[in-house]
């Protein structure tokens, strides 16, 4: 090789070294930028590799991630084509692909370089990094909500129970007094509707403040053994006449094996009777309630899953705040949710919702399964 061969070859090395160090860099400098989206990222970095390889003019390139592809324009499948996998924890979770759309001198991998094996792992491993990095943010993120709500919550909490005990003693003389003053002979039919009316908001009242302390946990529940099926039953038939009035379909489905839980069973039917009322309440038009139970190693399943018209985002993540409601006013406490959530907490459940506006809700709720010996009787 003569000493002008042999410069051009080191050029032509230099310049594709050059390429190669030019795409890492924008690969960065993409990564980097703030308030963008890993979509518009994996575009990004799908536009840089052509000019990467030795070919540019007939390279196309395509990054596959979750089953989503992002490419350049005229990509296709051919045969001509180096790929490498994007792996996240030790998971394959997509592709990186670049192909030649015309034939090209065989190199060291068909037509690509020894180097651009290199280059392309090295792009499929910043992938791997960035979607590692992106969903380790989320998650910190939603951890952080999750966090700042359970304080909200606990706070909230906290603030019910005490006002909840500061009112009931006061409470309690007003419907003592009233019960005593209807017992009085000589008292006018005027005022004995009037005692009778202060008699109804104190007991609902009461029934008030009874929800706060369940949500703030000051009520522990008397647990025993409960088969989910006969509560749910029972519910039913409270409910039926409204579910036919306003053309409500009901469908319940129960494995013959379902296990019993230990739990209140008082507590559990007024969870279901809140997530049952909340679906016939989201259904004016009619439509179908669903509920199924069902067992998962040591818990069993319930779920209430309704076609009503559903929940915003902002809704949703406001539902077991107490007091939030979107019902008109005198028609709701904003109880009822937070209640449900506090007997499920209570009986080291959980609860999951899924909802979106004007395709329905659907509550899955999750209690442990314990034996016999475990039950507390708590008088």
């Amino acid at each position: 090789m003569t000493a002008d061969q042999l410069s051009s070859a080191t050029q032509a090395a230099l310049h594709e070294r050059v390429k190669e160090l030019t795409c890492l860099y924008g690969i960065a400098q993409i990564a980097a930028k703030p308030q963008v989206s890993l979509e518009e990222i994996l575009r990004g970095i799908v536009g840089l590799l052509p000019p990467a390889w030795q070919y540019p003019e007939i390279a196309f390139a395509r990054i596959v991630l979750d089953g989503r592809s992002y490419s350049t324009p005229r990509f296709r499948e051919c045969q001509r084509r180096q790929t490498a996998d994007v792996v996240v924890d030790d998971r394959r979770r997509g592709v990186v692909e670049v192909i030649y759309a015309e034939d090209r001198p065989g190199l060291d991998e068909g037509p690509f370089l020894k180097e651009e094996r290199n280059l392309i792992d090295a792009v499929a491993r910043q992938v791997a990094l960035i979607v590692e990095r992106r969903e380790a943010e989320e998650d910190r993120s939603r951890l952080h909500d999750q966090l700042r709500h359970a304080d909200r919550l606990a706070t909230i909490g906290l603030l019910a129970a005490g006002v909840a005990h500061e009112l009931n003693e006061p409470l309690g003389n007003i419907l003592g007094f009233a019960q005593l003053a209807k017992k009085c002979k000589a008292l006018p039919e005027s005022a004995k509707k009037d005692l009778e009316k202060i008699e109804s908001a104190s007991l609902h009242a009461r029934e008030v403040i009874r929800k706060l302390l369940i949500f703030a946990r000051q009520m522990p529940p008397q647990k025993t053994q409960v088969d989910l099926r006969r509560v749910v039953q029972e519910t039913l038939d409270f409910l039926q006449g409204r579910c036919a009035e306003t053309g409500i379909e009901v469908e319940c489905s129960f494995p013959p094996d379902l296990p019993e839980v230990t739990a209140d069973p008082g507590q559990l039917s007024q969870v279901l009777v809140n997530l049952v009322v909340n679906a016939l309440q989201a259904m004016p038009d009619g439509g179908k309630l669903t509920i199924r139970a069902g067992a998962c190693g040591r818990h069993v399943s319930l779920t209430v899953e309704d076609t009503g018209v559903g929940m915003s985002r902002e809704v949703l993540d406001q539902i077991f705040v107490p007091f939030f409601t979107t019902k008109d006013v005198g028609e709701g406490t904003g109880l009822g949710l937070p209640v449900v959530h506090g007997i499920v907490n209570a009986h080291g459940g959980t609860i999951h919702v899924e909802s979106e506006a004007g395709r329905g809700t659907r509550f899955e709720i999750r209690l442990p399964v314990e034996g016999p010996r475990e039950v507390k009787e708590i008088g």
